[in-house]
């Protein structure tokens, strides 16, 4: 008679196993939108607005500003900081409001050590708890070695003074981090967070194992929305997501269900979240046609100020803003705001631009 093989769980999944509240870093934190108005001037009244809203959300551990879903690539150095400091504003109004403690994370890119170091102390002094850690983006086209991807991040953390996420890129992508990279990062103890992007989910299980090996106390979160409860049962503790700033409540409550390991809770609030992601990410990974169709459906249902989207994107045409609200409407949400509210020199600018819209 054949024997089954014993296996044997490694002590690395010993911090995995704990109670996920009582780890660092854990649970759900939102990638917020960033409100312009129509001359794409910041609506610094919308921003505070918009992020005390959702901070004030029990279960957001903390808001994440400059992400691409706040189109950080759109932003100048002092919007980044000014971005920031409004964030950190709406938050403090919310800590007022529920007496709990929400984070503030804000978004870093740069393309050399000494330009993120000068970026991140600005967050810093502008009120981030954090970093969110982009890598340069040169390195998508030419790559990079592996000395020069953790000197980037020793870089940063040895001089800018504030705790660090590291945003790991698709696998496929030249930027993206090995896992001997990830390693070496996470020693570093000024890196809290590791925002799993590799969207590679043959390797997510034994990455998430060998990173809490290497370091059982930095948070594993998942950035997959297009996966997020595929990645959040396979091993993680928590979700730095898009979404999470469209949706919180029902967000908050699938990844505390997956994360309680309680499927059948989790699949439920997950029903409720694809046909919604379906209008948002169109089968598609987050990006900025993503962002853009969030930030529409999200001003549909009267709860952002704007859905204009910073240049070189192109607006939403009115058949497509049309096609948001009639999906959101589909699935029984009140859109008190119509696509034909939009100014008349928002749809002559429509008409004028002659390019598709979006950014594909």
């Amino acid at each position: 008679m054949q024997t089954q093989p014993t296996i044997h769980h490694r002590d690395s999944l010993a911090a995995h196993a704990s109670p996920w509240r009582e780890r660092p870093w854990s649970g759900v934190y939102p990638a917020t939108l960033c409100p312009f108005h129509e001359d794409e001037s910041i609506d610094e009244a919308g921003l505070v607005a918009a992020v005390e809203d959702v901070a004030s959300v029990p279960g957001i551990q903390g808001i994440v500003c400059n992400g691409h879903t706040g189109e950080i690539m759109s932003l100048s150095p002092d919007e980044r900081a000014r971005v920031t400091r409004l964030t950190a504003e709406g938050v403090a109004r919310a800590t007022a409001r529920t007496g709990r403690h929400v984070r503030v994370i804000s978004g870093v890119s740069a393309e050399g050590s000494r330009e993120a170091i000068d970026h991140a102390t600005a967050a810093r002094d502008a009120g981030a708890d954090a970093i969110l850690l982009m890598p340069p983006h040169h390195w998508l086209r030419f790559g990079r070695s592996t000395a020069t991807a953790v000197g980037f991040v020793e870089d940063v953390a040895a001089n800018a003074g504030v705790s660090i996420i590291i945003h790991q890129y698709p696998a496929w992508t030249k930027a993206g981090y090995t896992l001997a990279e990830m390693q070496a990062m996470v020693r570093r103890p000024e890196v809290v967070m590791v925002k799993m992007g590799t969207r590679d989910m043959a390797r997510w299980r034994y990455d998430y194992e060998q990173l809490k090996a290497t370091a059982p106390h930095v948070s594993i979160t998942t950035c997959h929305d297009e996966f997020l409860l595929a990645s959040l049962l396979e091993g993680a503790d928590g979700a730095l997501i898009g979404f999470a700033g469209f949706v919180p409540e029902l967000m908050v409550e699938l990844v505390h269900a997956a994360l309680d390991g309680d499927l059948a809770r989790a699949r439920a609030a997950g029903d409720l979240v694809a046909p919604l992601a379906r209008i948002v990410y169109a089968f598609g990974e987050p990006g900025c046609g993503a962002h853009q169709r969030m930030k529409a459906a999200k001003w549909l249902l009267g709860r952002f100020p704007s859905p204009v989207f910073r240049r070189p994107i192109r607006p939403l045409s009115f058949e497509q803003l049309t096609a948001i609200r009639v999906g959101l409407e589909a699935l029984g949400l009140s859109c008190p705001v119509a696509p034909t509210v939009v100014s008349a020199a928002t749809r002559e600018r429509w008409q004028a631009d002659g390019t598709p819209a979006g950014c594909g």
